[in-house]
């Protein structure tokens, strides 16, 4: 699997996203003439050395990953086929998969908390198999973690959001079943074409590259603030 360093995607400047605003309609899908259409089997392991990985889907895969990259904390990212029914999905196989992201973070820089909020802002959370112009159960919003100890985590930020909202919003969560890195023309795909399709708009690039997390998001400061409540024996 390509692994990505935190580097080459913070070395966005404003004029890379200028061209983001005349984007195409054109939708999430490859135009003709595209390469190889051959997918890379499932990873079975997540990063090491404090990295943790997340996996979130949220519309068409070109422009998240894009937007999730410039996170402060963010070592790499990589578009996927989540939680379908093949262990080897292809673009376009109806398997049922999500397009996802991979999102391999430092908790240290950006926690899981943090993250999550800040990937809210680039969907509708109560927007049902769609984002932007795309629509289909391949372009619904999902969390999938591979660590169960986040499980508590998203199921907070989740509670949390709900509450913000009259609607029921519509981002599924639960373990990762099965992933497969998307074909290599979907990676880092508006680095490779700056006018190609996307539905975040331009303003949400810029404020990812500048959000910071709360210190009541990292773990560490949750805990230590329970325990300081907590009654004597």
């Amino acid at each position: 699997m390509v692994r990505r360093r935190r580097s080459t995607v913070r070395l966005f400047t404003l004029a890379a996203l200028v061209p983001l605003i005349a984007l195409s309609l054109s939708g999430c899908a490859p135009g003709g003439g595209v390469g190889n259409t051959d997918s890379t089997e499932s990873p079975t392991t997540v990063g090491g050395n404090g990295v943790k990985t997340i996996y979130l889907a949220g519309g068409c895969f070109w422009g998240l990953e894009k937007y999730l990259g410039l996170i402060d904390g963010v070592v790499s990212t990589e578009t996927g086929y989540a939680n379908g029914a093949s262990e080897s999905a292809k673009y376009g196989d109806g398997s049922g998969y999500a397009e996802a992201v991979r999102v391999d973070y430092d908790p240290a820089v950006a926690p899981l908390a943090f993250l999550l909020r800040t990937f809210y802002q680039a969907i509708d959370p109560t927007s049902v198999n769609r984002q932007g112009n795309d629509t289909g159960t391949e372009y619904r919003s999902g969390i999938y973690y591979t660590d169960p100890v986040d499980a508590a985590i998203i199921e907070a930020s989740l509670k949390t959001l709900q509450a913000e909202y009259n609607k029921r919003i519509a981002i599924e969560s639960g373990p990762l079943k099965n992933y497969t890195p998307a074909e290599e023309y979907h990676q880092e795909y508006l680095e490779k074409n700056p006018g190609g399709y996307c539905h975040i708009p331009l303003d949400l690039f810029r404020q990812a590259g500048s959000a910071k997390p709360d210190p009541s998001d990292f773990p560490a400061a949750t805990e230590e603030a329970a325990t300081s409540t907590a009654p004597a024996d």
